[in-house]
C-alpha cells in the first residue's frame, strides 16, 4: 500500500512512504505486460460511460414519433446528420455528430435489475471488464506506471461532490483504481484504489491546491530518497512515474483552459433550479457539474496508457416519477443536456488529437425503460430493450445497427446481447487470435472475447 502522511508538514522519508501493490505489483507483471504490448495488446483504450439508473430508449436514440402518445412521450424528435435517422429532441448536438456514432436499436440488456451488468457481467462470471484486461496487460503500464483500469466518479474532478459506490466484481487484485476516494461495498475490493491513499486532514482534503502541494512534497522526498539510497532502476521508475505520470494525468489544471471550457457541462442546465422535492436532486446536480470533466479526465488517462476507464455520475437515470426521481419530461431536462454536450465535446476533442481510432467510447445503462409512460409521467424498469451508443475505436461509424418494434418493447431484428458488448470491448483491447496462442490464459478472459462483436 502506498500511503502519504502529512503531519504538521514534517515529512519523514522512511515514515510516510510505503510502497506496495501499485508500484511493485505493476512491475511484477511488467515483463509480461511489456511483451504483450508488442503481441496481444491492441494499444487501444475503451471509455465506458455507464448511465447509472437506466435511460429510456425512446427519449434518447430510438424515438417513436408515430406511436401513441403514451409510448412516444412528450419530448419530440430531432433530425440527425444521417438521412432518416432521428434522435430524441434533447440531443441536438449529438444529432450533428451522428456520422461519428454507431447507434444500436436492438440492444437487449437482459433484465431490469439495478446493477452494473454491462461492466461486471454474467458473461464474464462476474469479473470487471477492466480486471480481465489487466490480467493480460498487467495492472499498470510497464513504462508509464499508470493504472490500466480506472473508475471515475464525480469526486475525481471536484472533491465537493459525492463519491459514489460501484461493485467491482471478481479479480480484486486488478480492480479499478479510483482517484475519487470513493467507498466500496463490503467485499468488493479494489486493488489499485486501496494502494493509493492520501491521508490528509479533512479541511485540507477539500482544498485541491493543498492536495497538489502535498503531492509535490512527496515527490521531492522520493527524489531525495533515491539520491541517498541504492535502489534498482525498476523501483526508481515505479516511484517517480507513479508520482509523475499519474499525478499529471489527474491534474486537470494542466489541461488547456479552452479545452476544459469546451467540456464544461455545469453551464448546460441551471443547477440551482433543480426541483429539490426529488430525492435524487443532488445526483442531478453532480451529473451536470462533473460529467464533461470526467470525460476529459478519461481521455487524459487513455492518452497516458490506461486501457479501460469506467465513467459514472451516480444514480441519475431512474425515471419512475416517484419520490426519488423526476418525470420523464422534467428529468430529461436535467440529464440530457449535460450528456449531449459532454459526448459531443469528447468526440470533437479526440478527433482533434487524432485519437478517434484509438479510443472506443461505449455508452449505455443497466437497462432500458418501459414502452408506456406510467400514470405519474415516468417510465419504469425494462430489460428487453435499452439504448446503446458507440463511437471510435477504428470501427465503422455513421450507422444504425438493428431495429426495434414500433412500441419500443423489444428488437425486431437480431438482438445485440450483453455478450456481444463484452466481446466488442475485449476485442478492442486485445488481439484474441494471438491471445489464444498464449499459455495459461484465464478461461474468463477467453470467454469474454468469444462472442461475435457488434460490428462483425
Amino acid at each position: 500500500m502506498l500511503t502519504f502522511w502529512d503531519n504538521d508538514n514534517h515529512l519523514r522519508r522512511r515514515d510516510f512512504l510505503k510502497i506496495g501493490g501499485f508500484g511493485l505489483t505493476g512491475l511484477s507483471s511488467g515483463q509480461l505486460a511489456k511483451a504483450n504490448e508488442k503481441s496481444v495488446l491492441s494499444g487501444k483504450s475503451v471509455v465506458f460511460l455507464f448511465l447509472h439508473g437506466g435511460p429510456s430508449q425512446v427519449e434518447t436514440f430510438d424515438p417513436k414519433p408515430n406511436a401513441p402518445k403514451e409510448i412516444r412521450g412528450p419530448l419530440g424528435t430531432v433530425q440527425t446528420k444521417l438521412p432518416g435517422v432521428l434522435f430524441g429532441s434533447p440531443f441536438p448536438k449529438l444529432a450533428t455528430h451522428a456520422d461519428k456514432l454507431t447507434i444500436v436499436r436492438s440492444y437487449v440488456p437482459g433484465d431490469a435489475n439495478h446493477d452494473i451488468k454491462p461492466v461486471v457481467s454474467r458473461t464474464t462470471s462476474g469479473a470487471n471488464l477492466g480486471s480481465l484486461y489487466c490480467s493480460v496487460a498487467g495492472i499498470s503500464h510497464p513504462e508509464k506506471a499508470i493504472p490500466r483500469n480506472a473508475l471515475l466518479f464525480p469526486r475525481a474532478v471536484d472533491p465537493s461532490l459525492q463519491a459514489g459506490v460501484m461493485q467491482f466484481g471478481k479479480f480484486d487484485a486488478t480492480g479499478p483504481f479510483s482517484p475519487s476516494l470513493s467507498p466500496v461495498q463490503p467485499g468488493a475490493g479494489s486493488g489499485l484504489m486501496q494502494d493509493l491513499k492520501i491521508k490528509l486532514p479533512r479541511e485540507r482534503l477539500d482544498d485541491r491546491l493543498a492536495l497538489l502541494q502535498s503531492l509535490d512534497k512527496v515527490r521531492w522526498a522520493i527524489e531525495d530518497t533515491l539520491r541517498s539510497e541504492t535502489t534498482d532502476k525498476s523501483r526508481e521508475m515505479a516511484l517517480l512515474a507513479l508520482m509523475g505520470g499519474l499525478a499529471d494525468a489527474l491534474d486537470l489544471s494542466k489541461e488547456d483552459p479552452k479545452t476544459i471550457a469546451k467540456y464544461d457541462t455545469a453551464s448546460q442546465i441551471q443547477v440551482d433550479s433543480i426541483n429539490k422535492k426529488w430525492n435524487n436532486h443532488k445526483n442531478y446536480a453532480d451529473n451536470a457539474k462533473s460529467l464533461g470533466k470526467l470525460l476529459c479526465l478519461a481521455r487524459r488517462m487513455c492518452e497516458r496508457g490506461t486501457g479501460f476507464v469506467t465513467v459514472t455520475t451516480n444514480f441519475v437515470w431512474d425515471m419512475h416519477a416517484d419520490s426519488n426521481n423526476a418525470t420523464i419530461e422534467e428529468g430529461m431536462g436535467y440529464m440530457a443536456p449535460p450528456l449531449d454536450h459532454a459526448i459531443s465535446a469528447f468526440l470533437e476533442d479526440v478527433k482533434s488529437r487524432g485519437l478517434e481510432d484509438q479510443i472506443l467510447l461505449v455508452v449505455c445503462g443497466e437497462m432500458g425503460r418501459t414502452p408506456k409512460i406510467n400514470g405519474k409521467g415516468g417510465r419504469d424498469h425494462w430489460g428487453n430493450l435499452g439504448p446503446l451508443l458507440l463511437a471510435g475505436g477504428g470501427f465503422p461509424m455513421g450507422q444504425v445497427i438493428g431495429q426495434s418494434k414500433a412500441d419500443a418493447s423489444s428488437p425486431s431484428s437480431e438482438p445485440v446481447t450483453q455478450g456481444m458488448v463484452v466481446s466488442t470491448v475485449m476485442q478492442t483491447l486485445i488481439d484474441y487470435p494471438k491471445l489464444r496462442l498464449q499459455p495459461e490464459i484465464a478461461r474468463e478472459v477467453l470467454n469474454a472475447g468469444s462472442h461475435k462483436n457488434i460490428f462483425s
